[in-house]
């Protein structure tokens, strides 16, 4: 008996993804923030969005909280979850970069094979990992959400930098340190981008 996946087909449309970045006058790609809890990671991309917005450049931005609201909030934080996240985050990036939109997302994505899964998914020259640099020690003394503060008393088991691994990038497309300020920061990444011409010089 011939499985599901061999009745499902790949509709091809006519509007292409080049057809849809002459629109928008750049190029769809992602840019993938990783760092630990309170590393910045949301802080950095909310301010990189609107240094694109004010430059014309069709943007959306994909937050680990968000999209636990909706499209993940069937999922857990066991190790298989996490991944599905990621997994599914993933492809929503890919799809979007096929409507010609630059997308930033902020997650943990403890895991390296995570990350390259989503490369692989997104492909060459339209996948820059950003690895935000802040010590642990900085980042639990921020504890925006308080979770630092969970995990030390037991109450969040497998915690990313507490009981939880992570795996920091071998050779992110950019490492930035997340103790410096935003405004430092977002230059950088902006010029990434345009040395890759992903958006206008």
């Amino acid at each position: 008996m011939a499985g599901h996946d061999d009745n499902i087909v790949w509709h091809s449309h006519p509007v292409t993804r080049t057809d849809r970045e002459a629109l928008h006058g750049h190029q769809g790609a992602v840019v993938w923030f990783t760092g630990l809890s309170g590393s910045g990671k949301s802080t950095v991309a909310g301010a990189l969005e609107q240094a694109l917005h004010q430059r014309g450049i069709s943007t959306w931005l994909l937050d680990g909280d968000n999209v636990r609201h909706g499209l993940c909030r069937d999922l857990g934080f066991s190790d298989a979850d996490r991944k599905e996240n990621i997994r599914r985050v993933g492809e929503v990036a890919k799809l979007m970069t096929e409507a010609g939109l630059l997308v930033l997302t902020a997650f943990i994505s403890p895991h390296r094979a995570e990350r390259d899964m989503v490369r692989q998914m997104v492909g060459a020259g339209r996948f820059f990992e950003v690895f935000i640099d802040t010590p642990l020690a900085v980042c639990e003394a921020r504890d925006p959400k308080g979770l630092y503060k969970k995990a030390r008393a037991g109450a969040l088991p497998n915690f990313t930098g507490i009981d939880g691994v992570y795996e920091a990038p071998d050779a992110p497309e950019l490492r930035l340190e997340g103790e410096q300020l935003v405004t430092i920061l977002v230059p950088q990444l902006l010029d990434l981008l345009r040395e890759n011409r992903i958006i206008p010089s």
